[in-house]
């Protein structure tokens, strides 16, 4: 769990972001501040949003953390710090932020969350399966892509889609 800095109307914002283990987006809030009230909001909708709570969470320094971690969570959960710990989400801030500075920045907080939240999801949902010394063909890797594309562009066609990690399931 971490948070980044996103441009919204000249005006900096917080967005936390949380991913898994394997690097999945596991959820998204836009706060105005980073205080210990706004990583409670946060950590309630990630609980909210996957059913679950984790065994254990790597955050930054970050003082609102201990506090929010032990209110939502509880005293249970490892919560781990350190220098480098943290480092798989802080390079996936990268593609998210390769992505909108181009823009120059976001019109409304509404519709920075959305995008932010639906760019990382599509990207979750179009990234291959790495495997050392794959053996497929290139082409049996585009058909993959393109039947997961198809059956994404069917569900927006029938409005069956939710923006939500855990509803995004085909």
């Amino acid at each position: 769990m971490d948070e980044t800095l996103v441009k919204v109307r000249k005006k900096f914002y917080y967005l936390y972001r949380a991913i898994d283990s394997h690097g999945k987006l596991l959820d998204v809030k836009l706060s105005e501040v980073r205080n210990s009230e706004s990583t409670t909001a946060f950590f309630e909708q990630a609980v909210e949003t996957t059913g679950q709570i984790p065994q254990q969470l790597t955050t930054d320094k970050e003082v609102s953390y201990p506090g929010a971690i032990e209110k939502v969570l509880g005293k249970k959960e490892e919560h781990r710090t350190g220098r480098w710990r943290n480092n798989r989400l802080e390079q996936d801030h990268r593609r998210l932020k390769g992505r909108y500075k181009p823009m120059r920045g976001f019109k409304n907080p509404e519709n920075a969350e959305r995008f932010c939240q639906a760019y990382d999801e599509q990207r979750n949902f179009f990234s291959f399966r790495r495997v050392h010394k794959d053996k497929r063909k290139e082409i049996w890797k585009r058909a993959d892509f393109k039947s997961k594309f198809y059956q994404l562009k069917k569900k927006f066609i029938k409005r069956e889609l939710v923006w939500k990690q855990s509803l995004l399931t085909i």
